[in-house]
């Protein structure tokens, strides 16, 4: 077996692991390999020729696709090493990672850091359980997004999409445009699962149904998809079989969620957080374990690629910061949690050392409008918040925390509450 040591391995080469890339070799660590398991850099981005990227990080409006070549560019011009169609088979404790690739055969390379930027994946069907038969024409939003963009494939004729997640939304625009019929969007909340702009520009714009508090009943065909049913929901979340209906398809596309990949996270003994999948960080993006470090994706599904690229910069500078002995080993901590109102708070701890001013990313757990995000301390006291007119389940909201108003080693807790009164100045 090939034995290897460096300064810095990222794993994954989406948006997270190339913006650490360059952000690592800005910050002087020469030694970085990128191990991605694609054939190709990027991550799911050269299949998104969509607009919507870039606006926060470069100032403009790009598709996906320019979004990454624009990092990929950058890291071919700095001829950071990077290994493509390289398999991660495990990552230990002490930072020795387990690599397979037809160049190289099994690999041990130990690092002096890691940052984990694997992304995501998406629910199945198996994992949402629909009954029914099992015939050809199913798939999650995101492989059939890649047989159309890059493959050049449509996959059917006649499509009803499960789940209003942005991907799914997104495709169902992608479909109509190609000469498909998206027969409906069914989702089994209240609201959608996707940024209000996709729900306007992707569905409203093109006439196609959403039905909320809906869900699929049953899938059928003896060989390929024929049709769905749909249901409403009752109260308790139960379908009401009397007003249940048959909707005639040959596809049916899973868009019902994203889970952080986080299988590698698992064998070096990361701890998870249970509200989101992903891995527990600080506000420098450092794990449970000293010297990985995660960013993007593989920490909680983000709405906005741009976040991400800021996320995985902060994650690689503190990874510099460790591989340079900077970096105070056992610092104390805030701990922080999400409460009323709030379904995730990222960072789940805070670092005493460091900069004065971490961002919190807090994800609303319903819809609210007048919405106050409340920062408690110790004994419920009060240390910062912010209005905002609306919040929504799909679009992650911000709340900037001044390190000198915490007392040491309290318990912080996020939560978010509807306001009886308007602000009419908040955005």
């Amino acid at each position: 077996m090939r034995c290897t040591t460096t300064d810095l391995v990222i794993i994954g080469a989406g948006p997270a692991g190339l913006a650490a890339a360059l952000e690592a070799r800005r910050r002087g660590i020469e030694r970085t390999f990128i191990l991605e398991r694609d054939e190709r850099l990027g991550g799911i981005l050269p299949q998104c020729i969509h607009l919507g990227f870039g606006l926060h990080y470069f100032g403009e409006e790009l598709t996906g696709c320019e979004y990454a070549q624009r990092f990929i560019g950058d890291v071919e011009a700095l001829d950071v090493a990077r290994r493509l169609r390289c398999m991660v088979l495990e990552i230990t404790p002490g930072r020795a990672i387990y690599a397979a690739s037809k160049a190289r055969g099994m690999e041990r390379i130990e690092a002096g850091a890691i940052v984990l930027a694997m992304g995501c994946r998406e629910r199945t069907r198996g994992a949402l359980r629909i009954p029914g038969t099992r015939p050809a024409g199913i798939y999650t939003a995101g492989t059939a997004q890649r047989l159309v963009n890059i493959e050049g494939i449509i996959p059917g004729t006649r499509f009803v999409i499960i789940g209003s997640g942005d991907i799914g939304l997104i495709m169902a625009r992608r479909l109509t445009l190609s000469g498909a019929t998206v027969e409906a969007v069914v989702e089994m909340m209240p609201y959608p699962g996707g940024l209000m702009r996709n729900v306007v520009q992707c569905l409203h714009d093109f006439d196609i149904p959403l039905y909320l508090r809906h869900t699929v009943t049953r899938i059928d065909g003896p060989v390929r998809v024929e049709g769905v049913t749909i249901a409403p929901l009752d109260d308790a979340g139960k379908p009401i079989a009397t007003q249940a209906r048959r909707l005639a398809c040959d596809t049916v596309l899973v868009s019902a969620g994203l889970i952080p990949e986080n299988e590698l996270s698992k064998t070096a003994s990361v701890q998870l957080d249970p509200r989101t999948g992903g891995a527990i960080v600080d506000d420098v993006m450092q794990t449970s374990v000293p010297g990985i470090f995660a960013a993007g994706d593989v920490v909680y599904p983000h709405d906005l690629v741009d976040a991400v690229s800021t996320e995985a910069e902060i994650a690689a500078r503190a990874a510099a910061r460790f591989i340079q002995g900077e970096m105070v080993a056992e610092p104390q901590w805030w701990p922080m949690e999400a409460g009323d109102g709030a379904r995730m708070v990222i960072p789940q701890r805070i670092r005493a050392d460091g900069d004065s001013e971490v961002q919190l990313a807090v994800r609303p757990a319903s819809p609210m409008q007048n919405a106050v995000l409340t920062l408690h301390g110790a004994d419920g006291r009060i240390i910062c918040q912010r209005r905002r007119r609306a919040v929504w389940p799909a679009e992650v909201e911000t709340l900037t925390v001044d390190k000198g108003a915490l007392r040491p080693g309290e318990r912080l807790r996020v939560t978010i509450a509807e306001s009886p009164h308007e602000d009419r100045t908040s955005l």
